[in-house]
């Protein structure tokens, strides 16, 4: 294992000692992104071996004001260079267990949870990363790592380098986007016949109420006025009613203005728009990292819900097919949502994994909490008892 210096940028004192210089792992607070330390994170998501829009600069900036006090930053460099970023959390609850845990950190609007590695490095970074949470006292118990994808770059190097337990504890399936085909073909292939002439009769039907047009954000002068349509429409359904919707509280609604703003500035951010003459009845945010890209948000007018608005809108959606530069977009959907499964074919899975942090301790909290949670599967999947005749 390489030696590492772990840095705590609030103190300023090394947590660990070190051997030689590199690589180094260094703490850094939500909010403390100086200039020089803004470029490296915008190589590293450039360089990503895995892209994740919810990691990347801007959208964790814009996250800052939602966090804690224990979340920050774990920042990797080996012989220099930025190789792994992670945002991180404590807890003190492993389910409904008294167990503290450190864990990725992530809020209700973001939708994808490994950490920035950098290509080629991620072996590396991942050493690095659990060597410096082994020897973090504030670091104790299990870690937990929440939306990762099943397989993917992140999660395969962590299996390779983890030299401990790692357990999948929980796994979903969602909708993703992906196919050399353009967006015609994709749309017949993929969807049935009957719903695509169901989809025929609802674009008929909204076109005799006036001229239907579908709109993509442009580079410069509307980005506030189509946030400020966004945020009302949201607010104006089902999500304002049940107080979900991003604009019920001040604070998510300048995290969603100020990420909107972070990815237009950045060239990462799409939005679509589904107008009647003038009135808009659907809306849609994409972030994009290539190669690949995140269906973040959609509103729509419930005014118009008989016409699926939803649906059309993601009709329009399937152009991202025709780019060179984005070979996928993940829904960042519930599993099994039934509007956008029914119209794209593909699914990626999505895991939550827990691994024990160094010492016997951790080991014996790991076996008892893992213990415990496949007791509760079990007694889940057992039949119920036959009631007494």
């Amino acid at each position: 294992m390489n030696a590492f210096t772990a840095i705590d940028t609030a103190s300023g004192t090394a947590a660990a000692p070190a051997l030689h210089a590199e690589p180094v792992a260094q703490f850094v607070r939500l909010d403390a992104a100086t200039p020089v330390f803004a470029a490296e994170w915008d190589d590293l998501a450039a360089h990503a071996a895995e892209p994740n829009a919810f990691v990347e600069r801007w959208f964790l900036t814009a996250s800052a004001p939602l966090a804690d006090t224990s979340v920050r930053l774990l920042a990797i460099r080996d012989r220099g260079t930025l190789i792994g970023l992670l945002p991180l959390a404590r807890g003190s609850h492993y389910g409904r267990l008294p167990i503290a845990h450190v864990e990725n950190w992530l809020h209700y609007h973001a939708f994808l949870g490994g950490p920035l590695l950098r290509r080629g490095h991620e072996q590396a970074a991942w050493t690095a990363i659990l060597a410096t949470l082994d020897a973090d006292p504030a670091s104790t118990g299990l870690l937990h790592l929440t939306n990762l994808v099943e397989h993917g770059p992140v999660h395969t190097a962590l299996l390779a380098t983890a030299n401990r337990p790692c357990d999948t504890v929980h796994r979903i399936e969602r909708a993703m986007l992906a196919s050399d085909l353009n967006p015609d073909a994709y749309y017949a292939a993929t969807v049935r016949k009957k719903k695509r002439k169901e989809i025929g009769r609802l674009q008929s039907r909204l076109a005799e109420l006036g001229s239907v047009t579908t709109r993509r954000l442009p580079e410069t002068g509307e980005l506030d006025e189509w946030i400020d349509t966004f945020l009302h429409l949201e607010k104006s359904g089902w999500k304002g009613r049940a107080g979900s919707a991003l604009a019920c509280q001040p604070e998510t609604a300048q995290f969603f203005r100020d990420a909107l703003h972070g990815a237009h500035a950045a060239g990462k951010l799409e939005m679509l728009r589904l107008q009647v003459d003038d009135r808009t009845i659907g809306i849609l945010v994409n972030f994009l990292a290539a190669p690949g890209s995140f269906s973040f948000k959609t509103a729509f007018d419930e005014d118009f819900a008989r016409y699926s608005p939803g649906v059309l809108i993601q009709l329009a959606n399937l152009g991202i097919l025709a780019r060179s530069d984005i070979a996928w977009m993940d829904s960042c959907a519930a599993e099994n949502h039934p509007m956008i499964n029914s119209l794209w074919g593909e699914r990626r899975s999505i895991v939550r994994v827990t691994l024990p942090l160094a010492g016997w301790r951790s080991r014996a909290l790991f076996h008892a909490a893992r213990t415990a949670e496949r007791a509760a599967a079990a007694l889940k999947r057992s039949p119920a008892p036959e009631p007494a005749a």
